[in-house]
């Protein structure tokens, strides 16, 4: 049973700063395109880009290449860039790094966030420490948001379902984002120079979904996973220790190699070496939940096109907006 065992909360009213990372110099490192090629070397290994359900995705290494030097093109400089820190003036959404304690079948986590939106950027936060009991968790849901005007590229979160003895329901989301510092926005080129952060969001999910449907306005689409509860335990053990690894070492956000759709891939790798392919639909997550339906991963209802339009949630979000059952209703 989810329990509540601390909160801390203060108010964030929509103002921005300007200028929050300009400490930060915007050059670009010749090892970060080093280090990229390595990894992308290492990922098109054909152990990943090859899969059991389909043959392998023709765009091969030097395709990948040549997205990273179009993402890498605006640098003009070469200079020595700073080390991924934890302590800088975050935005108060992102104030606080979960980390986790397990004990036996529970699990506390420390710093889950629940908002309360006015707007994207009027709200007022909070931080919460819960308690978990996995042997309830029941499954795990698959959130795609494609970005507005280039829905090739999209967000993804993975949500966690818990049954209580009571037939209550409680969810655990996570969304991997950069860490924005005051005023800081987002742009896929500082994402390929080392410019953010990367970050674990655990939140209660009414704060995420939320969030986008009602407050942002953007396209949210929820499918649920065939993970079996097993599966759906160690894979959230799997993003417990991640985030708990990030608390104590930070690392850079990456638009192309570490971000939120290629760490997701790389959970489900290690619990299932080779399980999800490494090919372009994961450079352009806007196409990921076409991966997961050929892969079998998603539940499927009927042809892909039919699971894609069931999947569709903000109607269900802006008419439950703010309501205890918020969960519930969007998965009527």
């Amino acid at each position: 049973m989810a329990v509540w065992l601390g909160v801390r909360t203060f108010t964030m009213r929509g103002e921005r700063g300007a200028g929050a990372s300009a400490s930060r110099t915007r050059s670009c490192l010749v090892a970060t395109l080093l280090a990229r090629l390595r990894r992308l070397h290492r990922l098109s290994a054909p152990g990943l880009i090859a899969s059991s359900s389909q043959p392998a995705c023709p765009m091969r290494r030097p395709a990948l290449v040549c997205c990273l030097l179009a993402a890498l093109s605006g640098c003009t400089a070469i200079s020595k860039m700073a080390a991924p820190s934890n302590v800088r003036a975050w935005e108060p959404d992102q104030a606080h790094l979960p980390y986790c304690d397990f004990h036996g079948n529970q699990v506390v986590v420390y710093n889950v966030r629940n908002c309360r939106y006015v707007g994207d950027d009027a709200y007022v936060v909070a931080f919460e420490d819960r308690s978990y009991d996995m042997s309830r968790l029941a499954g795990v849901d698959f959130f795609m948001i494609p970005f507005e005007n280039m829905p090739r590229l999209a967000h993804t979160m993975l949500s966690f379902e818990f049954v209580e003895p009571d037939g209550r329901r409680e969810y655990l989301a996570v969304s991997i984002e950069i860490r924005k510092e005051q005023g800081e926005t987002y742009a896929a080129w500082k994402g390929s120079a080392r410019q953010y952060e990367l970050m674990y969001v655990l939140a209660d999910e009414r704060d995420v979904i939320q969030l986008r449907t009602n407050h942002r306005g953007e396209e949210v689409y929820r499918y649920r996973t065939t993970a079996t509860p097993d599966q759906a335990r160690t894979l959230l053990t799997d993003v417990l220790l991640r985030a708990n690894q990030l608390a104590a070492r930070p690392e850079f956000y990456d638009t192309l190699t570490n971000n939120c759709t290629t760490n997701l891939v790389d959970h489900i790798n290690r619990i299932k070496p080779n399980r999800v392919a490494y090919d372009y639909r994961v450079l352009l997550p806007g196409y990921s939940d076409k991966l997961a339906y050929e892969e079998g991963l998603i539940v499927a209802q009927g042809t892909f096109e039919e699971t894609k339009q069931r999947a569709y949630i903000n109607g269900k979000a802006l008419a439950a907006a703010n309501r205890p059952d918020f969960s519930h209703a969007i998965r009527r």
